[in-house]
Formats: structure tokens, sequence, C-alpha cells
């Protein structure tokens, strides 16, 4: 038996339907044994029926159970009346959880609320820096960032709050959502899976829940995150710390405690406090200087950690060295702010730090307070305090080290008064010498021995010193290299060059000051100068091949040059390759 195609059976539909409207047809088709049962098919065709239009439906259904060897259609026609009659009666089974098809109506809000009214129709609730309230029908999703989500009405979807608490007392299609906030049911909740980080579940014996529950607690049963939504709403959206509203007492009590952290360090280390407010105070232009640059070296210095293996056992430490000194430079700042404010005292002797320190607490509190000006000086006097912490401990390396340089030469025990007095006067005579041969002699007279032709010889530079000692270690010559990195930059984006060829004129750049300065600006600020082995004067040979070697110690997870560490010579990977070795200038010696 051959099968009778469906499209026939839709045109004997058809036709039938064209004649009698509203007639019921049979049509029996013999199958195969093992033909599968006929899906339902649905068509739908305008007609005037009456003066008012109405749709009528056609719907070809197989029998459940039909004779052996065949299948039953049923082709049936009913009008829209008839449909929404026989919908209506399903609706009083299942709850509604959709609008009419093609709705693309939303409510949204931005820093206030969205509402849906009851019996209103909407594709989705969406508030952001508000909360959002749906009693209608929602197709779509109900949502709420840094508020709360309440649902009565259907939702086709979900319904979620971010930093706020959901609430859903109807149908909710698929998930329902709280992070740091809580989650409550209902008796009228049937919801699929439910969600809860931060926050915890309430549920009402009544309620159905389809799905799988989460509940990720981060601290234990504490309420949810009800106590961070003041701040945020009174603090975070407006750019400050505090704020004098409900709800933000935690707030101020944190405030309390780190202010006593500040007065206790302020008692404990009166003269620390001291000498890194005089550096702000003596040196304000190279304080703020070293500022942004520990600002914007933090990051890159703990990325070079955590790319290497050995460096990843230092980032705790490092991490932990900073929170102290970050600690001790907020006490510096409050301390010089107080400074400003009170007078001086009448024996000349400074203020204690103490007192400072609470005079410059209340300047600062007063702030904090401000609307978008709060985080911008919370974070500067952040910047500004480890600024100043790290440019002090800069001053006391650099005054240690003038203090161990070995003194000037003295004549030994024994030696006659008049031959140290010569000895003493030579440094002076070579100067003299030398300033009087760069001068145009008046007339060409002959030197009258060779005595005064060596004394009248310019004296030739001291060599710099290639000790052990006098070797630049890792983070000095990090510090400066992120200097000419910052500078190259720069000027890389002043010319609109691609950022991708950075480190290609970088080298180029550190090849040429080596070989016309021996150092780059940055090194020249720290104090550094890259030197031969040989002693000899670096040449464009010399330049290049440490130029390229740098790509090498680079590739390799900055191996080569974190190898200055380890190196008995204090050497990277490309001064080995280049014969060089980097080296602290003396204190008043020239780098241009």
């Amino acid at each position: 038996m051959k099968k009778t195609p469906l499209f026939l059976l839709a045109t004997l539909a058809l036709s039938g339907l064209l004649a009698h409207p509203r007639a019921v047809y049979a049509a029996d088709a013999a199958v195969t044994d093992n033909a599968a049962q006929t899906a339902p098919v649905v068509a739908e065709k305008p007609a005037a029926v009456e003066k008012k239009a109405h749709k009528i439906k056609i719907v070809i259904t197989a029998d459940d159970k039909p004779a052996p060897g065949k299948t039953k259609v049923t082709v049936s026609t009913k009008t829209e009346q008839d449909a929404d009659e026989e919908s209506d009666g399903d609706k009083a089974d299942a709850p509604a959880t959709s609008g009419p098809a093609g709705s693309d109506k939303a409510v949204v809000g931005i820093g206030h609320d969205s509402m849906l009214a009851a019996g209103g129709h909407a594709q989705s609730v969406v508030s952001v820096l508000g909360s959002s309230t749906s009693a209608g029908q929602v197709d779509d999703a109900v949502v709420s960032v840094v508020g709360n989500t309440r649902v009565t009405g259907p939702v086709g979807d979900s319904a979620v709050a971010v930093l706020g608490n959901t609430y859903v007392d109807s149908h909710v299609g698929n998930t329902v959502v709280a992070v740091m906030g809580n989650v409550e049911l209902g008796p009228h909740a049937d919801v699929g899976d439910v969600v809860a980080v931060g926050g915890e579940l309430i549920r009402d014996p009544a309620a159905v829940v389809r799905g799988e529950v989460q509940n990720v607690a981060f601290f234990g049963k504490m309420g949810g995150f009800e106590w961070l939504h003041p701040w945020i709403h009174h603090c975070l959206l407006l750019g400050r710390p505090l704020a004098f509203a409900p709800g933000l007492g935690w707030a101020w009590t944190l405030a309390a405690v780190f202010l006593g952290l500040y007065l206790l360090i302020a008692l404990l280390f009166p003269k620390g406090v001291n000498q890194c407010v005089q550096t702000i105070e003596k040196h304000p232009g190279r304080t703020v200087l070293a500022s942004i640059f520990t600002f914007i070296g933090k990051p890159i210095v703990f990325l070079l950690l955590f790319v290497t293996v050995i460096g990843v056992v230092l980032v705790p430490f490092l991490a932990f060295a900073l929170f102290l000194a970050g600690l001790f430079g907020k006490a510096v700042v409050l301390a010089w702010i107080g400074r400003r404010l009170l007078p001086a005292r009448d024996d000349g002797q400074e203020l204690h730090p103490v007192l400072a320190v609470l005079a410059g607490s209340v300047i600062a509190l007063l702030l904090y307070v401000v609307p978008f000006i709060g985080f911008m000086a919370y974070k500067m006097f952040d910047i500004l305090g480890l600024g100043a912490v790290v440019y002090t401990l800069i001053l006391a390396v650099r005054a240690n080290r003038a203090a161990k340089a070995p003194p000037a030469s003295t004549p030994p025990a024994g030696t006659p008064p008049h031959a140290a007095m010569a000895a003493a006067a030579a440094p002076a005579a070579v100067a003299t010498a030398t300033a009087e041969s760069f001068a145009e002699p008046a007339a060409a007279v002959p030197p009258p021995g060779p005595a005064a032709a060596a004394a009248a010889a310019p004296a030739a530079p001291a060599p710099i010193s290639l000790e052990i000692s006098n070797r630049a270690g890792f983070w000095i010559r990090m510090a400066a290299l992120l200097l000419d990195l910052i500078l190259v930059g720069i000027v890389l984006s002043m010319v609109h060059v691609p950022h991708h060829t950075l480190l290609l004129f970088l080298a180029a750049y550190g090849a040429v000051m080596w070989k016309l300065r021996g150092t780059t600006i940055g090194g020249s600020i720290c104090g550094l100068r890259v030197v031969r082995l040989d002693g000899r004067a670096i040449d464009w040979p010399t330049a290049i091949a440490r130029a390229l070697g740098a790509f090498l110690s680079m590739v390799v997870a900055g191996l080569g040059f974190i190898w200055v560490v380890f190196d008995s010579e204090r050497q990277s990977w490309h001064d080995k390759i280049a014969g060089t070795v980097v080296v602290h200038v003396p204190r008043g010696t020239s780098l241009v």
C-alpha cells in the first residue's frame, strides 16, 4: 500500500472547509505496518464570517489507537472564538507564562526603580541602580542591578537581582537568582532553578521548585548582604567612602579602627613619620614623581613575579610589605596635613605626630563625605603616602651608601709636613691646569721642561669602579627600565606609531643611548651606567649586541633579567652576551 501524502490530506480538508465551514471530516489512509503516526499539523486561513472577521484553524491530528495497518487522520476546523474558549479552559489548569506573541515592550529604568502594574504586559522589566517590581505579565525576565527584584505576576524566563534581594510569589518559567542578597519564595511561587550567592533561601512550604537549589554562602548564615546595600546607594554610587546616612554604622566603625592604627603608628614610630613628612616638605616634586612611578610600577612588578616560577613565592611577602607601607604612608599624609593646619610650637620643636595625625584625620573625614571628591581624596592620599615612604627609603639608602664611601686619601704616618701640604695641593693644581688647558693661550710658549708639561696636561676622567659592591641590583635596574618604557611609550603615542612596535623602538633607543652616553634617561635618573668589563668605551657592536640580547632575556619569561639576582657578577644574560655590566655612578658624576 502506498502512503497518502500529507499535502493531499490538507487539500481534502480545505475543500471540505470551503463547502462546509464547520463540518468535521474523517479519512482513512492505508500505510505500511512500520509507518510512524502522523504528527499534528495546524494551518490557518482567514475567512469573513458574517460581518466580523474570524480566523479559522485547520487541525489535522492522528488517532492515538488506529486500526492495525492504518492511521486515522481527523481534520477539524475552528474559529478564533472557539480557540479562545479552549485556551481559557487550558489557562484554568496551568498558569500563564507569556503574553501575546511578538510583544517587544520593555520597562527599563536607569538610576531609578522600574514597575509593571497588575494587568500590564511587557517583554522585560529591567532596572539599573534601582529596584524592579512586576505584578503584570512578563515574557522574558525581571532584572535589578544594585536593587531588589519583586515578582508577583507570571514571568516567562527568570527573575534576577544583583546586589539585592529577589522575592517571587508567582510562576517563573526558568531561574530565580540573587547575587549578594536573599531569595524569598512566597506561597504561590512556582519556579525552576534557584540560585542564591552570598545570601539565604527563604522558602514558604507551599512554594514549588521544579529545578535545583544552589545556595553559595561566603561567611555562613549572616542574613545576606543587606548591610552593604546602604553603602552602595549612599556612598559607592556617589563616589565617596563615607556618608551621614542610616545603615552605615559599620563603615564609620571601620574608619575609626583605621584611624586608631594611624595614631598607633605615629605613637610607635614618631621619628620615621617625621622623616617622611620632611621628605614631602623638602622634595614635593620628587615625592609626587616617586608616587606616580610607584603606583604605575606595582602591577608591573606583580606581573613580572607571576610570570616566573620563582617570583610567585615573593608575591605574598611583597603584597604584605606594600600593605604595611600603605598604612604607614597614610599616617604620614595625615600628619603632613595636620602640620599645615596647626600652628608651630614656640620653642621651635616639631609638633608630635600623634596630634598632627589627629588633626589631619578631621580634614580627611570631611573630604571623604563629599560626593565625587571623597574617593579621589582617599586614593590620592594612598598614592602620595606610599610614594613618600618609598622615596624616603631611597634617600636613606643613598645617604647610607655615601657614608660608607671611602674617605679621601691621607698621607701615611711619618710623612714630612711639607710633603703632606704638597700632596693636599696637588688636586687643586691639577684642576687649575685642566682649566688653563681649555683656555686659548696668548702666545705659544714652550714648556720649560717635562715636569711642567705633565702638570699642564688635562686630567683623565676617573675610572668607574667595577667592584661587586658598586654594581646595580635587580630592582634599581627594573626601575630604570620602567622609566625608559614609559618614556618611549609616550613618544610613540604622540607620533601615532603602532604599539606593537614598542619593544623594537625601546631596543633601538637603548642601543643608541648606550653608545652615545653610556646610559639611558631612566638610567640617568637612577644613577646607573653601562660599562664594558675590559674598561673600553661602548662601541656600536657592543650596544647592538646588548640590545638584541635583551630579547633573549625577555622571551624566557624574563628569566634573563631576573638572572641578576642569582649571578655572582650581577650580570643579566644580555650583559654576558655583550660583555658589559651596570654600575652605580658616584654622586656628582655627570651622566650626560
